[in-house]
């Protein structure tokens, strides 16, 4: 395996009759997207009938475009296991489109912690549609709207061609994801050209709301205040001193102990004090923390440890108390190392 590259996967959410089926057909109409691979987990829910070549029960088929569709089984791994074997040398991406009450808690948790798909597929980020009509309405009455939305590391307005993003949504948006950019689609078709991987496969060594929130031209996020919406809280943890690495996984692992599925996501950077220079990238969703990624410099000038928690039930202040004990518990256990030296 060694250097062999990682097939992105995306993950397409969004609530009921937001346009997850007219975006995946665009998608698959895009030259660009000709070698994709496509997974269902509602069998039905995206209507590409007519351009299925197989039978219907079949749990790999192949489309008229030069794609693949592959039905979600009971086991996510089972799927992508079946669709690296079936599909080999015949994809260079994975979209997945979930079902429009869909959680995504446990395809994110799959998709990051199961060894049958980490094998030779990475996560390329979570895109959750919102529309322009009803998004207001289903984001106040549903919770499985709202959690759609926290998850998502970018948003896609739909049907800006009908009604214009008004600021009551924006602001809705805001409070559940702060740090996700929002795109605009009409018709399915973002900005004004047909959506291209560049837009949804982000290449960045950042993930798209984290890189977006620590762009050098933007404030730096504010620690205390929290927005919230339907209670999900969103709040970040700021550090200015470099953050002993023990200290750092220790918190990981209360955070996945104590909080658990309260906490939707955890993105940031760390000022590691064993790594000056070279801030650690962190990303968890609910218990599952990928494994912190050494950046090689800071994207910006400001070099302070930024957390961001988007979660449900979490004190705001928890993560920052706990991390302050956690150092000071370190650094009696160093004192005597160091003093005997």
């Amino acid at each position: 395996m060694g250097g062999a590259a990682m097939i992105p996967v995306l993950l397409v959410t969004g609530f009921l009759g937001s346009g997850k089926t007219t975006l995946i057909r665009r998608i698959l109409a895009d030259p660009a997207f000709a070698r994709s691979a496509v997974i269902v987990n509602e069998w039905g829910e995206i209507g590409l009938d007519h351009e299925l070549i197989g039978s219907a029960d079949e749990s790999l088929l192949e489309l008229t475009t030069g794609c693949l569709c592959c039905r979600v089984a009971s086991d996510l791994g089972r799927t992508f296991s079946d669709l690296a074997a079936r599909g080999a040398g015949k994809y260079d991406r994975v979209l997945i489109e979930t079902s429009g009450l869909a959680d995504p808690a446990p395809i994110l948790r799959a998709l990051l912690s199961d060894p049958a798909i980490r094998a030779g597929h990475a996560l390329a980020g979570t895109l959750t549609l919102v529309d322009a009509r009803a998004g207001e309405a289903s984001l106040a009455r549903h919770p499985e709207a709202r959690r759609q939305v926290a998850f998502a590391d970018r948003l896609l307005v739909t049907k800006t061609d009908l009604v214009a993003l008004g600021e009551g949504l924006s602001a809705l948006l805001a409070a559940l994801n702060p740090g996700a950019p929002v795109l605009a689609a009409a018709h399915g078709t973002v900005a004004h050209g047909a959506v291209a991987p560049g837009i949804l496969f982000d290449t960045s060594p950042l993930p798209a709301p984290l890189g977006d929130l620590l762009a050098p031209d933007h404030p730096a996020p504010d620690p205390q205040p929290a927005l919230h919406s339907g209670g999900v809280e969103s709040f970040v943890l700021v550090r200015e001193r470099p953050v002993p690495g023990l200290a750092l996984v220790l918190l990981l692992q209360a955070l996945a102990e104590h909080c658990g599925g309260r906490l939707l996501r955890v993105k940031g950077l760390v000022d590691v004090a064993e790594r000056p220079g070279r801030p650690a990238l962190i990303h968890g969703v609910q218990h599952i923390f990928e494994p912190p990624q050494f950046l090689p410099a800071w994207p910006g000038p400001d070099r302070r440890t930024r957390l961001v928690f988007i979660a449900e039930g979490v004190p705001r202040h928890f993560p920052a108390r706990l991390l302050a004990a956690l150092e000071e518990e370190v650094a009696e256990e160093q004192a005597p190392a160091s003093e005997a030296a």
